[in-house]
């Protein structure tokens, strides 16, 4: 039944037709035994690599979060410090989420009222991007691009703005990317006082 042997490309299948399976299902209709079909493998494969569906699922989010930061990352080692990489970091943040929306679907949405496990994780992963925020914002300070302001709480702030604008996108369609950028990345930046 197993097309490899080679366990991190029996990891990525699984992972693929997880994906697949939890963006038609929903994560509590999704059975493991679906996931065995599609992706070619056995249980004892899926239990090899992750213990259960919640840990498999928690890896389909880890997997998105880390495919974001690796783009915002590589998006903005181009721009000097300063302002630039905020506007790239936001842009790179929503076109990410633009080509991945399934993916993003189940960050956002499905692992939303999963549980305690699955809100860590959700708040792990906020967390997580508010600091990257926080870091350019940091720079940005730094460089005087604008003036001193608590980049913590303002970072945690964006975080909640691009988050509740990002889920209705994902669920929705609307408002498209290129509005949202019209409209949300000037009043994140006129919030630190940076004026165009």
């Amino acid at each position: 039944m197993e097309q490899t042997r080679d366990p991190q490309t029996t990891r990525e299948r699984i992972l693929d037709a997880s994906l697949d399976i939890f963006s038609d299902k929903g994560y509590h209709d999704t059975r493991l035994d679906e996931i065995v079909d599609q992706s070619h493998t056995s249980k004892g494969a899926i239990y090899f690599h992750f213990p259960n569906k919640e840990r498999l699922f928690l890896a389909l989010v880890d997997q998105f979060a880390n495919l974001l930061e690796r783009r915002v990352v590589e998006a903005i080692q181009q721009e000097k410090k300063g302002i630039g990489r905020v506007r790239v970091a936001l842009t790179t943040c929503l076109e990410t989420f633009g080509r991945y929306r399934r993916p993003a679907k189940i960050l956002l949405v499905q692992a939303v009222g999963l549980g305690t496990t699955f809100e860590n994780k959700r708040n792990e992963i906020n967390d997580r991007f508010a600091y990257l925020i926080q870091t350019y914002l940091d720079e940005s300070v730094e460089v005087g691009d604008i003036p001193p302001v608590d980049t913590e709480i303002v970072s945690i702030a964006w975080m909640g703005a691009i988050y509740n604008v990002v889920i209705r996108w994902v669920n929705t369609g609307e408002p498209d990317s290129e509005r949202i950028m019209q409209a949300l990345l000037p009043v994140l930046l006129k919030s630190v006082g940076y004026e165009e």
